[in-house]
């Protein structure tokens, strides 16, 4: 029975792994219930390392070649064995593939806004995705920190935890950089090339290089971009004095070119002395108008108060400042008096 199980015993006398399937960092060659003949050939290709590993302790590693398994190529595997440089019985050991090349498009982004405190708008929620790519680099360090004995070691298996460790890592950059939204949203290859400089020591604990990391967009939550879209309006609006001495001074030589002069570009001398008046306070901001003789009717209490809530709603939304709402509240009220 010994002899019929010694006759079945299967010897491995070439070993390479050619990768079916994409994806798979780590790869164990089934040497179960076999042997490894001594001067079996193995075979490492282009964008692969293999690990020999010996009773759960790492030996010896090989990057791209073709190599004959002795004593002469096995240095850690013949000390831990203690054998002399005339073995030649099979050898039981574990070995493991490891691919090199680069894992590209692996995306990332925040499931949910990140909140931070930013210094133009106080309190903000961001999301932000983009790509990465990544390779294999210490299959020691993978293999003791990451794979271990599994047969397959697969990169959507370490997806989730480099996406969350690079989220992490930006939502520290967001809050210690002290960087605007506006500014930030401006400069995402800058803000890409100092995440990837925070992570690379992350990725290299695990045995992996950080080969690039692209910001693709960073935004605010659909609510808030409403409100500063809002805001950027009323910054174009408070430079409308500008904008209105600019179009009146341009409309007077045109206005001189017409019949009449000034008057014809209006309705007759009412709109002319309307003209003169807008074009003499556009060019001396300091003569005020003349001032109507007719009182201005005050304003009816329902008017206020609509006016009041406008207000109070664009404070809310933190367009006007506290400081501001009193200011025009205190103006509406003495209105009504």
């Amino acid at each position: 029975m010994a002899l019929m199980d010694f006759l079945k015993k299967q010897f491995i006398d070439v070993i390479h792994w050619t990768e079916e399937q994409n994806g798979v960092l780590a790869h164990r060659y089934p040497t179960r219930d076999f042997e490894i003949q001594n001067g079996a050939k193995l075979t490492v290709r282009e964008s692969q390392m293999a690990l020999l590993v010996d009773e759960g302790q790492l030996a010896d590693v090989f990057g791209p070649g073709l190599y004959t398994l002795d004593t002469e190529t096995l240095p850690l595997l013949t000390n831990l064995k203690n054998w002399d440089k005339l073995f030649a019985s099979p050898f039981k050991s574990e070995v493991y593939f490891f691919s090199t090349r680069q894992q590209l498009d692996r995306k990332w982004g925040t499931p949910n806004p990140i909140t931070i405190r930013d210094k133009e708008f106080g309190i903000v929620r961001l999301r932000a995705f983009g790509i990465y790519s990544y390779h294999l680099a210490d299959p020691k360090k993978f293999y003791l920190n990451v794979s271990g004995s599994r047969e397959d070691f697969t990169c959507e298996e370490m997806e989730g935890q480099l996406r969350n460790t690079l989220i992490g890592s930006m939502t520290d950059m967001f809050g210690e950089s002290g960087v605007s939204f506006i500014d930030m949203a401006a400069n995402q290859e800058e803000f890409g090339a100092a995440l990837k400089q925070k992570l690379l020591p992350v990725f290299d604990g695990y045995g992996l290089a950080l080969d690039a990391l692209v910001v693709q967009n960073v935004s605010l939550p659909e609510e808030l971009q409403k409100v500063l879209d809002t805001r950027i309006s009323m910054n174009v609006l408070g430079d409308m004095d500008r904008y209105t001495k600019y179009q009146v001074a341009s409309s007077i030589p045109l206005a001189a070119q017409n019949e009449g002069g000034l008057a014809g570009a209006g309705a007759g001398l009412g709109a002319g002395l309307g003209i003169g008046q807008a074009f003499t306070q556009a060019m001396n901001p300091t003569i005020q108008p003349p001032q109507s003789s007719v009182p201005a009717a005050k304003e009816s209490a329902e008017d206020v108060m609509a006016t009041l809530e406008r207000l109070h709603g664009l404070m809310t939304k933190g367009i006007l400042s506290a400081e501001e709402f009193a200011a025009k509240k205190a103006d509406l009220l003495k209105k009504l008096g």
